[in-house]
């Protein structure tokens, strides 16, 4: 009963922040910080954080905060750049001869293109990117973000080269007697441990993955079509089924006989190489064209306050030059983020070091080069002289990049000191755990046997909190084997099943939504998104759950 009592309290955090954005209608900038001073309360009373702790952890959130803000700022700016050049309207040109179909689009450049970003970078950088480029091409703001947030799903279980595996749940292990006596027994090495673990998370992720394209284009038709319906999507189910096909088996492929780094950039990247020629083809074409309604009908909570117009006319530019800015910047990811390579040592070798702050034990590194945005403003440097672009264009785009923010920065700026008040809350003179552990053990005593059906749902808890996959797996890995270990179930495979739920939390991951709602302007509509994210969130969770049933009482995993 007392654990009972505690999970509920740990649990309050979350239920306030979904109350306020969902229930209440509220938006972030109002919610966000509620729900921080709940969490922040909650640690020093109950949890009997010390004070100093609490502000160290904030202070901790707000420097991701200004982390975060950065990247946005970067996507913002190339956004901007290439309206200014021009290079946009010639891509949407490019983009409408390849399909004029809304729902082959969604499938090109969100959950293609965008789980290529997502394999190179993470961290939300697909959000980021995707939408102003689906808003460019004609989507309404809301649908745009929404298609963005839904793939940052499947390709997010390996994102920025298989860090949530490689640092989240490595880390989460480590140092563990129990871990290492298991890996013992089954006649392991921790690395052989760690592959066998991104091996069936490719293979789960994969299967998922199959029919994700479906469902992105089945939400875009319900929510935003002029029949509202779900039917409409499936004249194009052939081709959704076959993009998902083409991500999935490459994805799942890389993730058993290479490793965790390279599934999404895989995916995404063989993906493209396939389903681009086969829809210039017209091969699965549906045989009805799909678009929106005619802008003067769409709802005002679709439209961002800055929706770019986009010029119909034609651009004295070529497409591959209009495209160049977007193929260097997949090009710098990639190579910034490969290990063997010296470029992501001396990005990373420039360091600004916070070591125990407030005289805490907690500390954090900021590498300003590292991060994507740094890139971001690499490229769009190469393209202001690539363009041939004017000192007063590039003005302009710096300009309404920073106006952007402006609105971005109260909300995120308390939904991550808020995660880490929350997950730095086990250093306390309760004798408590901290508030997540304290959750997921509560969860994990009421369900009992059917922990495979569960164990996403602590993954996805997880990164709705924290805001990323990686911190997720940190949190609860050591948790998941724990629990899988009492009750006898295979480790890696809950273990897999952690990182799915995870990388599906994701998407309602609040400091996601609210990087991807600024880059358009859709402040304040953040319980909108959040509402309508719950069902492809739910279907992610239970097809998950169900493949971790079948895969531990029928498969014998």
């Amino acid at each position: 009963m007392e654990l009972f009592l505690y999970s509920l309290l740990a649990f309050a955090p979350i239920l306030t922040a979904f109350f306020l954005l969902v229930v209440a209608n509220r938006p972030a900038t109002q919610a966000m910080p509620v729900a921080y001073v709940v969490t922040a309360a909650l640690a020093m009373v109950i949890w009997k954080v010390p004070l100093v702790h609490v502000a160290a952890s904030t202070v901790e959130g707000l420097i991701v905060t200004l982390e975060i803000l950065y990247i946005v700022f970067g996507a913002i700016l190339l956004l901007n750049t290439l309206q200014e050049s021009g290079a946009i309207s010639k891509i949407r040109q490019g983009l409408l001869g390849i399909s004029r179909d809304r729902r082959i689009q969604v499938i090109l450049i969100a959950w293609l293109f965008g789980s290529f970003i997502e394999g190179a970078s993470g961290f939300g950088t697909p959000a980021v990117i995707c939408v102003p480029l689906l808003v460019a091409i004609g989507f309404p703001a809301m649908a745009a973000v929404m298609a963005a947030l839904i793939i940052q799903s499947t390709p997010s279980a390996f994102g920025a080269i298989g860090t949530p595996v490689l640092i989240g749940i490595n880390n989460g292990l480590e140092g563990s007697t129990a871990v290492e006596q298991e890996i013992a027994r089954l006649g392991l090495d921790f690395s052989d441990y760690i592959g066998i673990i991104a091996a069936q998370i490719g293979l789960i992720q994969g299967v998922i993955g199959v029919f994700m394209p479906l469902l992105l284009i089945g939400v875009v038709t319900a929510y935003f079509g002029d029949a509202k319906s779900w039917k409409d999507a499936l004249p194009a189910a052939g081709f959704a089924l076959f993009a998902g096909l083409a991500f999935a088996i490459p994805y799942a492929l890389t993730a058993i006989f290479i490793g965790p780094e390279f599934p999404s950039l895989m995916g995404g990247l063989v993906g493209m190489l396939i389903v681009i020629p086969a829809a210039k083809k017209g091969f699965l074409k549906p045989k009805t064209l799909w678009d929106f309604p005619e802008r003067d009908q769409w709802s005002p909570a679709w439209l961002g306050t800055s929706t770019p117009e986009i010029s119909q006319t034609t651009v004295p530019m070529k497409a591959l030059q209009a495209w160049t800015p977007y193929l260097l910047l997949g090009i710098l990811l990639v190579l910034s983020r490969l290990r063997v390579l010296p470029l992501r040592r001396w990005l990373q070798s420039v360091q600004i070091p916070f070591s125990n702050i407030l005289g805490t034990e907690i500390s954090i590194s900021v590498q300003p080069l590292f991060l994507p945005a740094t890139l971001f403003i690499v490229v769009v440097i190469i393209t202001y002289f690539l363009h041939q672009m004017k000192g007063e264009q590039i003005q302009r785009a710096i300009a309404q990049a920073l106006q952007k923010l402006l609105g971005t920065a109260l909300a995120i700026g308390a939904s991550v000191p808020m995660a880490k008040v929350f997950i730095n809350s086990g250093v306390n003179s309760s004798g408590l755990a901290s508030m997540p552990l304290t959750l997921a053990d509560g969860i994990s005593q009421l369900v009992g046997q059917v922990w495979p059906f569960f164990a996403p749902v602590i993954g996805m808890i997880g990164s709705f909190v924290a805001g990323s996959t990686t911190v997720s797996n940190m949190m609860f890995s050591l948790f998941q084997f724990g629990v899988a270990e009492q009750s006898g179930l295979s480790t890696s495979v809950i273990l897999a099943l952690q990182c799915v739920g995870a990388a599906a939390g994701n998407m309602l991951a609040v400091s996601n939504i609210v990087a991807a709602v600024a880059t358009v302007g859709l402040i304040g509509r953040e319980g909108i998104l959040l509402r309508q994210l719950l069902l492809p969130v739910t279907f992610y969770l239970i097809f998950a759950g169900l493949i971790g049933l079948v895969a531990v009482f029928i498969l014998g995993f």
